[in-house]
């Protein structure tokens, strides 16, 4: 019987991060957090504060994908337009959540208090929750499949904490690796012949470049562990036959 496997897209927003002048860390965040909720990342896209850039990418990938997240584009600021851009993409109009105003409205009491431009952060798409937000009071959203978040990356961790548990996962993605001063040119042949001998396992191959020697990590994955423990097997017998010597656990 076939696994389940549940899926999500990622799409990052910013001008900044096009420009290069902010580095994202939330990829590789997301990713890790996903893995744990035995979800797995498996698309991302990032694109600049335009709406309708912003209205194509989510459509794409909220079809695509058992869930979608999105960070970045939902502070207080005029280039903001993540709410705007998902209720487009979505057919609803933008609301003020009642329980978002109340939560900012508390925020801001002792900070001069709730003005325009902190009241756009109460803003969702008609339909919405809210995502807890312990580090700044601005929630995120989460409305159908997708999940809206800061993109400021503590505070993006602090809404994927309030989501752990809350989604549903397939099966859990196991791994093994195996490594040596292997030029991954010298055995691509033999990765594909295995990797197609075992359908329900990927291999991932991993250069590096060490004490003056090229090599590379072999990643197998699977969900199924007597298939991966068949196929880290005949990859070590592969690497054997080659003359190749090789540290499973990796280097």
């Amino acid at each position: 019987m076939t696994k389940r496997i549940y899926t999500a897209g990622l799409v990052v927003i910013g001008d900044e991060i096009l420009s290069g002048r902010t580095h994202d860390k939330n990829i590789a965040q997301v990713a890790s957090w996903l893995q744990v909720q035995n979800i797995r990342l498996a698309e991302v896209r990032v694109v600049p504060d335009v709406i309708d850039t912003i209205v194509g990418a989510v459509n794409a990938l909220r079809e695509s994908y058992d869930y979608l997240f999105t960070t970045g584009g939902i502070g207080p600021t005029h280039d903001d337009i993540t709410v705007d851009a998902v209720a487009k993409a979505l057919g609803v109009d933008v609301v003020i959540h009642p329980e978002a105003r109340a939560i900012l409205e508390r925020y801001y009491e002792d900070k001069g208090g709730l003005n325009e431009g902190r009241l756009r952060m109460a803003r969702v798409p008609e339909g919405g929750e809210l995502i807890p937000n312990r580090m700044s009071g601005a929630p995120g959203i989460k409305i159908g499949n997708l999940h809206l978040m800061a993109g400021v990356p503590h505070i993006t961790a602090g809404m994927l904490d309030a989501l752990t548990g809350t989604l549903e996962g397939g099966e859990p993605l196991l791994s093994e690796t195996v490594g040596g001063f292997i030029p991954e040119s010298e055995i691509s042949t033999q990765l594909r012949d295995v990797e197609k001998a075992h359908s329900e396992c990927q291999i991932g191959s991993y250069p590096f470049f060490r004490e003056g020697k090229v090599g590379s990590n072999f990643v197998i994955r699977s969900t199924d562990r007597a298939a991966l423990d068949a196929c880290m097997a005949e990859l070590c017998e592969r690497l054997t036959e080659e003359g190749f010597e090789f540290t499973p656990g990796g280097i």
